[in-house]
């Protein structure tokens, strides 16, 4: 059964665990060192995978293993035998091959690319895996420790959503913990779905002198993403868009045969995000009809393909679910002032599929995440707060057993 927070917080099995993490923590800091270094450029994670994956064996789980796509699993068995919680955090991150990863240390802060989305995260895992261990704790229900990849970017979170549609646990999941982000005060309870396209428009171009009048898929892009500006859309339910990539051409005095625009389409409101994604092809198609009625088609007309490079899910977990009060109580009782927000994670999976899921902090201090000059502060006593902190939301869910 699961317990409430302040008596786990009294049990001494959880000050065992606790004290753990505390004499722990150097080793904490020299792991998060260690993930960091090793390179995890998007779809390009299994260096990371495989040190994870030996670093978790001696942590009590001598079958851990590697999934069909890749994320690192590890299966801590609870008394009953029944739900199955998980724990994950995410291989993975935003820097392409070649970007240095070499961290640097300012007396407690941490410098890299990386280190706190989500390398913290997965430092975070093995530190509860071994913490559960010392403190000799046993927990009604299963726990799954998951080191995934895809979360970032065209990753599209491919690792959970494998776990969740091909794993074989994918049956057995009740609950569902991410662990992405050193900030403890907010907690992700909404999933910001996402649709994102490559748009390409073709036409038979020619010489811009010679052919003028000629179709111009330029023309059909330039109307298509001027009506996207001009999409209306809920504040209540964040709904954005965003033309955000655009190109093509070949040179300055030809029509062009190809050009093509990136949109990012978003919302918490699933009946949202394919109301906007209906008007985004409503659009494609009226641009494409519209050049070839204006133009000449006589070489050729214009055409245009949509292609689907995302798809993330909105959901939201109830705030009144046992894994979102219990997560807020072992917050606040840490002292974090809790906020509950919307974002897109690994998260956004489980939510969609009606499967109860948070995002929360490991703790710490950071920013300027997906950027070259990102940074975590390993101060210990802000960084075991947090730490304390997630491990009492999850065993505030799963159950320990005395």
């Amino acid at each position: 059964m699961p317990i409430a927070v302040p008596a786990l917080l009294a049990h001494p099995k959880f000050a065992a665990a606790a004290a753990y993490l505390e004499g722990a923590h150097d080793r904490l800091i020299e792991e998060i060192i260690q993930l960091t270094e090793i390179p995890a450029p998007p779809f390009k994670e299994e260096r990371r995978a495989a040190a994870f994956l030996e670093m978790m064996r001696p942590a009590g789980f001598a079958d851990a293993k590697l999934d069909a796509i890749g994320n690192v699993v590890a299966l801590r068995k609870g008394r009953s035998g029944g739900g199955m919680i998980v724990l994950s955090a995410h291989l993975d991150t935003v820097f392409p091959e070649g970007t240095d990863v070499s961290v640097r240390r300012e007396g407690t802060k941490l410098f890299a690319p990386g280190i706190g989305d989500d390398t913290r995260g997965l430092a975070a895992l093995l530190a509860f895996a071994r913490a559960l261990d010392a403190a000799a704790i046993e927990t009604e229900a299963d726990l799954l420790f998951v080191a995934d990849v895809g979360e970032e970017g065209r990753g599209d979170l491919r690792g959970i959503r494998h776990l969740f549609t091909e794993g074989e646990f994918r049956d057995r999941i009740t609950g569902f913990f991410t662990f992405d982000s050193p900030d403890m005060d907010e907690l992700v309870v909404t999933a910001v779905g996402s649709r994102r396209y490559h748009v390409v428009f073709r036409g038979p171009g020619g010489h811009s002198f010679s052919a003028f009048g000629t179709v111009n898929p330029a023309y059909a892009l330039a109307e298509t993403v001027l009506g996207l500006s001009r999409m209306s859309v809920s504040s209540e339910t964040r709904t954005t868009f965003s033309a955000s990539v655009l190109g093509g051409g070949t040179s300055i005095n030809a029509i062009p045969e190809e050009v093509f625009v990136d949109v990012d389409l978003r919302s918490i409101s699933p009946e949202d995000l394919a109301r906007i994604d209906t008007e985004l092809h409503r659009l494609v198609d009226t641009a494409v009809a519209n050049e070839n009625a204006r133009g000449s088609t006589e070489s050729g007309a214009i055409t245009a393909e949509a292609v689907l490079i995302g798809d993330r899910p909105a959901g939201a977990t109830p705030r009144d679910s046992l894994i979102v009060t219990a997560s807020a109580e072992a917050l606040a009782a840490f002292g974090f002032e809790v906020g509950f927000r919307a974002s897109s994670t690994d998260a956004n999976i489980p939510m969609s599929l009606g499967v109860p899921a948070v995002m929360i902090g490991t703790g710490g201090k950071g920013g300027r995440a997906h950027t070259l000059a990102e940074w975590i502060d390993v101060e210990p006593e802000t960084s075991l707060r947090g730490l304390k902190a997630g491990l009492a939301a999850f065993l505030g869910v799963v159950g320990l057993c005395d």
